[in-house]
């Protein structure tokens, strides 16, 4: 293994590098089977020891049946929940729980009626999410570079977490049908027929940048990469509620479920001996 090799897969600064890299140009511009179940995500495993062989089951071309067996297991994940995963969904719903008591207080207050604010946010959101787009392509291609198994796999991983929680989020935008917080008095109602494809529940941009950060930071696991990654993926989630774009409780949802998806992709790429 070459000396580039061996560095990226073994210092989280490059990770750090390649992600704050990503943000800033934003705003300028053996595996589990297809049974595996998204609760048990949080058991990610580390990233590939070095010396290991690359896996073989990560590659552009069995993306799409990757992405084909992740929605099977994503959509079917309720039925197989088990006690220990209690431990993470149970904090989760209550946070969504609150969220929802509270959206319209916190999006009816004067102080989130700021125009300039609202713009400034929303101009943040899109830079923030464009850069954890762009962070997988460039990790892909800085591996390809240097020929870094483990650089294009997160990568590819990166990439099909995002495609697999954009599915997600359309599905459940066509589901839920609620309105923006700028309509009727911020009251957030769901089921709107009126609203079309463009729920405000989940938050997209809060989805898809928590299934970015939720591969990077289990790739790459330092605690750097994780601080920059889930600091940014924070970041992107409050600019959409001062953005005014999205109730707390969307992104709220958005971003666990994103983050579930991207610790689900690394998961089932990731099944080392004596591992379940």
């Amino acid at each position: 293994m070459n000396a580039s090799n061996h560095s990226l897969r073994n210092n989280s600064r490059p990770a750090v590098f390649i992600l704050l890299l990503a943000i800033a140009v934003g705003p300028a511009a053996g595996a589990q089977t297809a049974s595996s179940t998204l609760p048990d995500t949080p058991q990610a495993q580390p990233a590939n020891p070095v010396g290991a062989e690359p896996r073989s089951d990560v590659t552009l071309r069995g993306v799409p049946k990757d992405i084909l067996k992740g929605q099977a297991a994503i959509w079917t994940s309720p039925a197989h929940v088990r006690d220990r995963d209690l431990a993470y969904l149970v904090p989760i719903g209550l946070a969504a729980t609150l969220a929802v008591t509270t959206d319209h207080q916190v999006m009816s207050s004067a102080k989130l009626d700021n125009p300039s604010l609202n713009s400034q946010a929303s101009t943040a959101s899109n830079g923030l999410l464009g850069g954890f787009v762009a962070a997988p392509v460039i990790i892909y291609g800085l591996g390809a570079i240097h020929h870094d198994d483990h650089a294009t796999e997160t990568g590819i991983l990166a990439g099909e977490a995002m495609v697999d929680s954009l599915v997600v989020d359309e599905v459940l935008k066509v589901i839920t049908m609620r309105e923006r917080p700028t309509l009727d008095n911020a009251k957030g109602k769901f089921f709107q027929s009126s609203v079309g494809v463009d729920s405000s529940f989940p938050s997209t941009h809060s989805m898809i940048g928590w299934a970015s950060a939720g591969v990077i930071a289990s790739e790459y696991n330092g605690p750097l990469t994780q601080i920059a990654a889930y600091g940014l993926a924070t970041g992107l989630s409050v600019s959409r509620v001062l953005a005014r774009q999205h109730f707390p409780s969307d992104v709220v949802v958005g971003s666990a479920v994103g983050w579930l998806v991207g610790r689900y992709v690394v998961h089932k790429h990731h099944k080392h001996p004596g591992t379940e």
